[in-house]
């Protein structure tokens, strides 16, 4: 036997101790469920490039987040599919205390006040450019989408909303968002910014399941360039400047080292979001039976937190949380 007085493997040698030296786990606690709501009652909508996940109209939305509160899962991340014939160029809709989003908040936070619920500030749900911010002649500006982005955010936190998430990638949202929180009484609303979100080709699904298409061009003026890590330090800097109480880094798998960088930088808790086209090429694959869908599924979830995050917005919250009962 050769003389070797440091021997990795003793630490392996079996589950016990591998437990007992694990540095990172996953948690059920640490995740966040993005949920897809639409009009009508006792509605179920597949979402075709994300199997298993459906948008859900109100009812079913509670009696889902009443499961998933029983498997440990605390916060949710809601999206609106809003009818065509409800869009225009100001995201009008969004403000609409009547309408489909603002009086769902208001009836999930009313019948689960222990939930967390998240929402999305943005205007390409409610727009009829799909765009994040107003087009003018073209061009997505940035100062005049902010008015439009603080309403929107106050209408939300008005309704309920625990963590407001500004996904548009305006420069300047955060703060002004902040402000307007803060002077109408809601200082204790939080803000996730999408701090590093990035012009993905992972959004593909997501998409689909809003039906939130740019009608024109794509994203890139206002989202990040995927070629860019300083770039990200800038608009952390900001976000911290401007108040945020999050990061996020959006997507997750394919920026790792972006999730690091601001965890090491940053002081703050660091979210990344696994997004749609993510989550697909899983399921795709294990479909297939060229992966082990569950293994790798948790492997990706361990890559994330290992990385820095310690917050996962990620569709396999529930099959995860379920796997761990």
């Amino acid at each position: 036997m050769i003389n070797l007085p440091q021997r990795p493997r003793r630490n392996r040698k079996n589950q016990a101790i591998r437990n007992l030296v694990k540095e990172n786990e996953v948690m059920v606690g640490d995740l966040i469920l993005p949920l897809f709501l639409i009009d009508g009652k006792n509605k179920k909508t597949q979402i075709n490039s994300m199997p298993g996940i459906y948008r859900l109209s109100k009812d079913l939305m509670l009696k889902e987040i009443e499961s998933c509160l029983k498997l440990g899962i605390t916060t949710f991340d809601i999206f609106p599919n809003i009818n065509d014939q409800l869009k225009d160029k100001k995201a009008t809709e969004s403000l609409n205390k009547k309408g489909l989003y603002l009086s769902s908040l208001k009836e999930i936070k009313k019948q689960f006040p222990e939930a967390v619920i998240m929402t999305d500030v943005a205007m390409d749900p409610y727009s009829s450019d799909g765009h994040d911010g107003l087009v003018k002649n073209g061009e997505v500006l940035n100062d005049e989408t902010l008015d439009i982005l603080s309403k929107m955010a106050l209408a939300q936190a008005e309704a309920g909303a625990d963590i407001i998430g500004p996904s548009d990638m305006m420069d300047g949202r955060v703060g002004v968002i902040r402000n307007t929180l803060d002077n109408h009484g809601y200082s204790n609303v939080s803000i996730m910014s999408y701090t590093a979100k990035y012009a993905s080709a992972f959004y593909g699904p997501f998409r689909e399941a809003l039906q939130s298409t740019p009608k024109f061009g794509d994203k890139k003026t206002y989202q990040m360039n995927p070629a860019n890590t300083r770039e990200a330090v800038i608009e952390a800097n900001l976000d911290v400047i401007e108040g945020a109480d999050f990061l996020m880094v959006k997507p997750a798998l394919s920026y790792l080292d972006i999730i690091k960088l601001l965890k090491d930088n940053f002081n703050l808790p660091i979210a990344a979001y696994n997004v749609s086209g993510e989550y697909s090429m899983v399921k795709a694959a294990a479909a297939k039976g060229w992966i082990d869908g569950d293994k790798i599924r948790d492997e990706i979830l361990l890559s994330i937190k290992r990385a820095g995050a310690s917050i996962i917005l990620t569709y396999f919250a529930k099959e995860f949380a379920l796997s761990k009962k």
